[in-house]
């Protein structure tokens, strides 16, 4: 037996010893995705997946921004303060109440942290009369979305110690957490107090589950009902199972190369071209990922505003490659790997197995690019090893998956990975004309003209690389039905969720 295969087994058994223990009644939730910490802008996404926090705007299925915590919202006419009603009757999971003193401490503290919030024209976040009024110090019209991002989530003043640190995570979802165990796993119970609907199934448990094939023999053998984020073996696999049904959903996610453009061999857009035409796409996603179409540029149509009919699409063009390459001094040395000034074009390719998909087509960018020329040394890791890495000016490449919908509004990620530079996009990439742009977008002077604009300095700078849009994937146990996934991976939906008939 081949030693991974024995590790994942043996992983396998010790996961799925606990979970056959649970009662019947408790919905077993696996994901790759650990929790690190209770802090909500380190692991604020698997709190409000698994609907133990709530943010004050929600999001429906079509994209559009909804009351949450907040009832209503309204800017000033100069566009400098907003309002966020805040709505009534809403009880923490401790029993205190939710008032606009608890929401706008809440958010002061996220404000504090890096993350999403210290990018927007904040001054103040005070409490006035039932309601939050944040105050700018220029026109944002971004905001609402910013504020259902994961790490806007707000939890109860009992949550944070002196130094503005979660200790706990006590939201008013409908679900509260009974044990918390980083960085594997959770318990929770439904919520009595709940302001909404309440759940079906009132317990549910998570664990999070980095081994792809341990998450696939979790979902065969019964010992969760809900799977998330399956590899394509298993997919194809399953879909002949009597036991579990299948999700699969496009999602606005890409599968991307990350780049440092301040690399000597990576500092030219002829170079980076270079390497997107050596990527064949299509074949990738068929016969690796199992999608059924590679990525043409950066954002999927799912982006609305931002994918772009008019961009001439990236191509697969190994030719072209190779003579952009020559054009900037590369020739091939004996033993086929381009050289200059005495340097071989070797770099590594930094990538996480968390997403079971990575490492296979970091596999398949190897052979890629090593028929033009340039070799790839694989290294995978931790994730965390990305933005790790951007920090300290190592990372050469990278391969991951990254979310544009995390923020309702993609300017959130744009303004976080761009303008200029950010852990999950650019690196030692500035474009003054994007960063314009996007702040302009940001602020509600721009449409959709300036949107194509954005994109077509993305498409022809290349600071990342587009691979594939991509396609979620979920393994729901016949046991439950109601099981579906978020195109906008908000949330698990397990308040929707019941036992089946």
């Amino acid at each position: 037996m081949r030693p991974s295969l024995t590790i994942s087994l043996a992983v396998a058994a010790l996961l799925l010893a606990p979970l056959s223990s649970l009662a019947d009644a408790t919905l077993r939730v696996a994901a790759p995705f650990e929790i690190v910490s209770p802090d909500p802008t380190v692991s604020g996404s698997i709190f409000t997946r698994m609907g133990v926090a709530e943010t004050l705007v929600e999001v429906d299925a079509e994209g559009r921004l909804t009351p949450g915590l907040a009832t209503a919202w309204e800017v000033s006419a100069d566009g400098l303060t907003w309002r966020f009603a805040i709505r009534d009757g809403v009880a923490f999971h401790d029993g205190t109440p939710l008032t606009a003193a608890a929401t706008a401490g809440a958010l002061e503290i996220a404000r504090a942290k890096p993350g999403l919030l210290d990018r927007a024209p904040i001054t103040a976040i005070a409490a006035g009369d039932g309601a939050v009024v944040v105050t700018l110090s220029a026109p944002f019209a971004a905001l609402p979305a910013f504020l259902a991002e994961y790490r806007s989530q707000i939890l109860a003043p009992a949550s944070y110690g002196a130094d503005g640190a979660a200790t706990s995570v006590i939201g008013t979802g409908p679900y509260r957490i009974e044990t918390l165990t980083p960085p594997q796993s959770l318990t929770a119970t439904a919520h009595a107090g709940y302001w909404g609907p309440a759940p079906t199934i009132a317990d549910v448990a998570y664990t999070a589950v980095g081994r792809a094939e341990t998450r696939a023999l979790m979902a065969e053998s019964g010992d969760a009902e809900f799977v998330y984020a399956l590899d394509p073996a298993t997919v194809t696999r399953l879909r002949g199972s009597d036991e579990v049904t299948v999700h699969a959903a496009p999602i606005p996610r890409s599968l991307l190369l990350k780049v440092n453009a301040a690399h000597p061999f990576l500092d030219s857009a002829e170079a980076r071209r270079a390497l997107s035409l050596a990527i064949d796409r299509q074949g990738l996603a068929q016969a690796v990922l199992r999608y059924p179409e590679g990525a043409d540029q950066l954002f999927p149509p799912s982006v609305a505003g931002w994918h772009s009919d008019a961009l001439e699409p990236l191509a697969h063009d190994p030719d072209e490659a190779r003579r952009l390459l020559a054009g900037l001094g590369w020739t091939p040395g004996a033993d086929g790997v381009l050289e200059r000034d005495g340097r071989r074009f070797e770099l590594t390719l930094t990538t996480y197995p968390d997403r079971p998909e990575l490492p296979l087509a970091a596999a398949v960018l190897e052979q890629m690019f090593r028929a033009v020329g340039v070799a790839l040394t694989i290294d995978s890791t931790n994730s965390s090893e990305i933005p790790a890495r951007h920090a300290a000016g190592t990372l050469e490449l990278g391969l991951l998956a990254r979310n544009f919908a995390l923020v309702p509004d993609p300017i959130g990620t744009i303004l976080q990975d761009y303008a200029p530079t950010g852990d999950w996009g650019a690196m030692g990439w500035e474009n003054a004309a994007f960063v314009d742009l996007a702040n302009r977008i940001a602020r509600g002077e721009a449409g959709a003209a300036a949107r194509a604009e954005a994109a077509a300095i993305l498409q022809a700078d290349l600071p990342v690389i587009p691979i594939a849009w991509y396609q979620q994937t979920l393994a729901a146990s016949n046991r439950v039905a109601g099981a579906a996934i978020d195109p906008w991976e908000r949330s698990f939906g397990l308040s929707a969720i019941r036992w089946a008939d």
